[in-house]
């Protein structure tokens, strides 16, 4: 049930938040934030994002169970059942909210409002083609949550960070939508390539992630990086570039590389890049 459960959430794809979160954690401490915050800061971020993943699924089975390409998900199969996914989401919940009790009392008082955020996105594929920039903006709390682990309180560069965020996220879920945009616009579903077409959805979530570079490197100047962080902002850049270069209009067969592996890879050297700019300072 564990493994179902994991497969469900996707849990390997936590790999596209932790490292943004740890950016807001470490350039907040200025180094070392210590093992408290960094344990109790993981652990919430995984638990969000089982959370939010969960919600997701649950909100779009009847979806699924029609879709020939999530057909095989474990809510449509039987392998999770309802009830199990929902205590699951509640225990995610929980444990989220436990984690940023244990951080200090902002983190505790926010914590209500990233939760029913978290849970909005599932619901705005019925009515608004900016889905895509709602679930960036979900991700988008991750370097602010970091930053606020340590520093309760806003500062420009998690903003900025965030902001990078949203942009990248809205950009690559947009072209991870292109994949069913016919069954997208048979059902009545709101996303950037039912609406538009793929075509311009493809240069729209370029735009999106020329804007993510421009917050990364706003960020990265706000938050007084060094050099360090500048030479890996450029290769990820690069990378983001190579994306768009493997898509088409007539041509998504390798959505799954653009999709999971370069965007891992770029929340992993931003993420680097990021801690050996604050170690090395």
């Amino acid at each position: 049930m564990l493994g179902a459960l994991a497969r469900l959430v996707k849990i390997e794809h936590s790999v596209f938040a932790l490292p943004f979160a740890y950016i807001g954690l470490f350039v907040a401490a200025g180094g070392w934030p210590g093992w408290r915050a960094f344990a109790l800061l993981t652990v919430a971020m995984v638990a969000m994002r089982s959370y939010a993943m969960a919600i997701n699924r649950l909100a779009d089975v009847r979806y699924d169970r029609i879709n020939p390409r999530t057909m095989g998900r474990e809510l449509v199969t039987g392998e999770v059942g309802i009830r199990a996914a929902w205590v699951f989401t509640a225990g995610s919940a929980v444990v989220f909210v436990a984690a940023c009790a244990g951080l200090n009392s902002l983190c505790l008082a926010l914590s209500p409002v990233v939760l029913v955020w978290g849970a909005f996105y599932s619901l705005t594929k019925r009515f608004t083609w900016l889905c895509h920039f709602v679930l960036g903006s979900v991700l988008g709390l991750a370097p602010v949550a970091g930053w606020l682990a340590v520093t309760p309180e806003f500062a420009l560069p998690a903003i900025l960070f965030g902001c990078g965020v949203t942009c990248w996220v809205a950009g690559f879920d947009v072209l991870y939508a292109c994949q069913d945009v016919d069954f997208d616009r048979s059902q009545g579903l709101h996303s950037i390539p039912s609406h538009f077409g793929v075509g311009t959805a493809l240069a729209l979530a370029a735009f999106a992630h020329v804007d993510a570079a421009v917050f990364y490197l706003l960020a990265g100047w706000a938050a007084g990086l060094s050099w360090v962080y500048y030479v890996f902002w450029g290769v990820c850049s690069a990378v983001l570039l190579v994306e768009h270069r493997l898509l088409s209009k007539d041509d998504l067969s390798r959505i799954n590389m653009a999709f999971f592996t370069l965007n891992g890879i770029v929340a992993a050297l931003l993420g680097l890049g990021t801690l050996l700019a604050v170690f090395l300072r």
